[in-house]
């Protein structure tokens, strides 16, 4: 029995589909990510799922039961929204233990689990505030704080973390992890970020313009994705695709040359080629001219003009310097790393083999 399941999901807003037939089953204990870009659907997904909205076709249901048109009061469903939606006249203490109040809990359970929660998101010290007197990042946490209240059987999180500095953003994410497994419950949760989707992600959902792209275990589909749009929004930095035409056997761009492999009858190809995989200062690669670099910390990002084709780079800093600006630099590319899609429908059709 799964989680929560889609089935053939759309809505629309004045005539325009927001969501298109979106079947989506997230397995019961895991920790499932919905990726996409803004507007690719993701709130609209979970708001049919708590019930604040009824989809125009298809049906949900939620640990078997079909719940498409039950009131939001019959979902067993722990909801932390975009928006913070706080209670303005209550303190930050009642703001969180309010879903346990509409329960009926003990006062005392009420007050060990309030402070337990409060202690993992570092904010015991706001109690007796109001949400006037919190800034928005104190406020994001006072509402996924309200979140985990509830006794759920599906905790639904939508882009929670957005807006919280970076450090903060890394502690709760390991804490989020590792209240799944200590809850042994679902959670369902949505990001714009791809880094965040892949550092929390057991299952990954790719959304894009109200479309599911590709559903797969989340190394799976990072390693090997199945569609080019997969590869294009999960990963940072964004990986190269490439248009190419092929001929006699052969992807050709900007001076390389690689195999097809076999079966792959069609000439108009996309390739795809991770940035980790693109090998700056190769012995036999092929001559180009640097145009942009970013230092990021531990790694350098490297933007290279090969053959009139900008191509992006990432590697380890170790401590060496990144070549300067309009210098040259030699560009190399493994074949087996080329991943190779059909142009039309985006579906991954292997990789690229070494010439003979």
């Amino acid at each position: 029995m799964h989680a929560v399941e889609y089935q053939s999901v759309s809505k629309a807003y004045r005539g325009k589909r927001a969501l298109d037939q979106v079947s989506l089953a997230v397995e019961e204990g895991s920790f499932t990510v919905v990726c996409g870009p803004p507007k690719a659907g993701k709130s609209i997904l979970f708001r049919l799922l708590v019930g604040l909205e009824q989809a125009d076709e298809g049906r949900i249901f939620l640990a078997g039961r079909d719940i498409t048109h039950a009131p939001p009061s019959e979902r067993n469903v722990g909801y932390v929204p975009q928006s913070f939606a706080l209670y303005p006249h209550l303190t930050v203490y009642d703001n969180i233990a309010y879903p346990l109040h509409l329960s009926g809990a003990p006062r005392e359970d009420i007050a060990r689990k309030v402070d337990a929660t409060a202690g993992m998101l570092s904010i015991k010290h706001l109690m007796k505030k109001t949400p006037d007197q919190l800034s928005g990042g104190e406020k994001q946490r006072v509402a996924v704080a309200r979140g985990l209240m509830k006794d759920a059987k599906v905790f639904v999180l939508d882009d929670p973390l957005v807006g919280l500095d970076y450090k903060l953003r890394e502690r709760l994410m390991d804490e989020l992890k590792q209240l799944c497994e200590e809850l042994r419950t679902t959670f369902f949760y949505a990001t714009s970020d791809s880094l965040e989707a892949l550092t929390l992600a057991q299952s990954l959902a790719v959304l894009d313009a109200g479309r599911l792209v590709e559903h797969a275990p989340a190394v799976d589909l990072y390693l090997e994705p199945q569609q080019a749009r997969s590869l294009e929004i999960v990963g940072f930095p964004r990986a190269n695709l490439i248009d190419c035409v092929a001929r006699d056997g052969c992807a050709q761009f900007a001076g390389f040359s690689f195999g097809l492999p076999e079966g792959v009858s069609t000439s108009d190809l996309i390739l795809g080629l991770r940035p980790e995989h693109v090998l700056v200062g190769a012995p036999e690669g092929l001559e180009g001219k640097v145009t942009i670099v970013e230092h990021l910390g531990s790694e350098i990002v490297l933007y290279a003009d090969v053959g009139g084709l900008s191509l992006t780079a990432a590697y380890p800093a170790s401590g060496q310097l990144a070549p300067p600006i309009d210098s040259p630099v030699k560009i190399g590319i493994r074949a087996e790393d080329v991943m190779i899609f059909d142009n039309s429908s985006g579906r991954f059709l292997g990789r690229c083999q070494p010439r003979a």
